[in-house]
């Protein structure tokens, strides 16, 4: 008897060094994509705190509970720069839009002197790495629509003297002198202009001059074919996925993405399911469905649908998080970009706080960690993976700014 349990002892050993040294190497590799991590620059070009902050009345200065961000959280998570969306939805209009975007700034510039030693708005490359070695949360201004200038070159001055340091040319609704993505998709009546008119090229030619970089996410082809042709900068799209993977009106096509990259520019991937995933939907609807009750009743108190979902996928945070893509969809998005136009032109553009739903695992900004772990995977450099956490948004800040 002794001599026939040995062998099966034998094997037992054998597994259990196995399982321990792979739980070592597990250990080792989680170890080596941290460090390339805290190593790295990471920038995240669009979160939308500031519009939850002013529906809510919440400190995103402490620890929250729900939500995508906070600056306790940001630390954790690694994160060094923040761009913070100043946004309004297409309900604003002249009279009302710019006034809007100098509350939410307001909104920011009470944040950072609320929490000086954590935060600070920076304007430039220069003052980026500045504060980064002092270890603050770097906060640019990113104008998510060009409504809010409402027609009007000197709101875009004021807003720049400001901080602005991105301006979204239009958000999902067109302008008088831009088209949207969404509009340009639309099937109805033709549009009374599409791409840019000639005051639009001023609009452009006004950002080149004061060095705010052009964000191209939410316009359309026609719109970004012609900013391309008219701008003397690098532009940038800061929260937009791939078509090619997902074709949907917001991601950009492969045409887009290598004319993008011709000029220097950066796309920045974007984490929201709706984006990611072409069948997020399919799977989504009977999950809401199943809930709708619930939801209406979550509507009257918080009476914004972004926020009425989060809570409910909070409550129901098991089921709900089966309907959400995969984490590997979202690097997948990445790897896609990277393969067609290079590691120089790709990073991260989350949309957190401005969306009900993301990738697997991306719950917050304590999460960016995971990216870096997925990257060094699939055998990305370290270089490539400094450039893609930030190093190409520092890239184009500074050839748009000049330092």
């Amino acid at each position: 008897m002794k001599k026939r349990l040995a062998f099966p002892i034998a094997i037992c050993l054998l597994l259990c060094l196995a399982v321990k040294a792979s739980a070592q190497d597990s250990v080792k590799f989680h170890q080596k994509a941290m460090k390339i991590h805290q190593k790295g620059i990471l920038v995240d070009t669009h979160n939308d705190i500031l519009s939850i902050e002013m529906q809510n009345g919440i400190d995103p200065g402490k620890l929250q509970t729900s939500g995508n961000f906070d600056l306790v959280r940001a630390k954790q998570g690694g994160l060094d720069v923040q761009v913070f969306s100043i946004y309004c939805g297409e309900t604003y209009g002249k009279g009302t839009a710019y006034k809007f975007a100098n509350r939410e700034i307001d909104s920011l510039y009470a944040l950072i002197a609320h929490y000086p030693k954590d935060i600070t708005l920076v304007r430039n490359s220069k003052e980026l790495k500045k504060a980064v070695r002092q270890k603050k949360l770097a906060a640019v201004i990113g104008v998510e629509g060009g409504h809010m200038i409402e027609d009007r070159l000197d709101y875009i001055d004021s807003l720049a003297a400001r901080g602005m340091r991105y301006l979204t040319l239009t958000w999902n609704n067109s302008t008088d002198w831009a088209t949207s993505a969404r509009d340009e998709s639309r099937r109805g009546a033709p549009l009374p202009h599409k791409g840019l008119t000639d005051f639009g090229k001023q609009v452009v030619h006004r950002l080149n001059d004061l060095g705010v970089m052009i964000d191209l996410s939410h316009p359309g082809e026609q719109t970004f074919y012609d900013v391309l042709a008219t701008t003397t900068k690098p532009v940038i799209a800061s929260h937009s996925d791939a078509y090619a993977l997902n074709p949907h009106y917001r991601n950009l096509k492969d045409d887009q993405l290598k004319a993008l990259a011709k000029n220097g520019g950066v796309v920045f991937v974007n984490f929201y399911s709706v984006f990611l995933d072409s069948t997020y939907s399919r799977r989504n609807n009977p999950y809401m469905r199943a809930h709708r009750a619930e939801m209406d009743s979550l509507m009257k108190i918080y009476n914004d649908r972004d926020m009425a979902t989060i809570k409910l996928d909070e409550l129901h945070k098991e089921e709900s998080d089966k309907v959400r893509p995969p984490l590997s969809l979202l690097i997948k998005h990445i790897d896609y970009m990277v393969k067609l136009i290079g590691a120089d032109h790709v990073g991260i553009g989350s949309d957190f706080d401005g969306a009900e739903s993301y990738a697997q695992g991306m719950d917050s900004v304590l999460d960016y960690p995971k990216i870096t772990e997925e990257l060094l995977k699939l055998h990305y450099s370290k270089s490539d993976i400094y450039k893609i956490l930030g190093g190409n948004f520092i890239r184009v800040l500074k050839a748009n700014t000049g330092k």
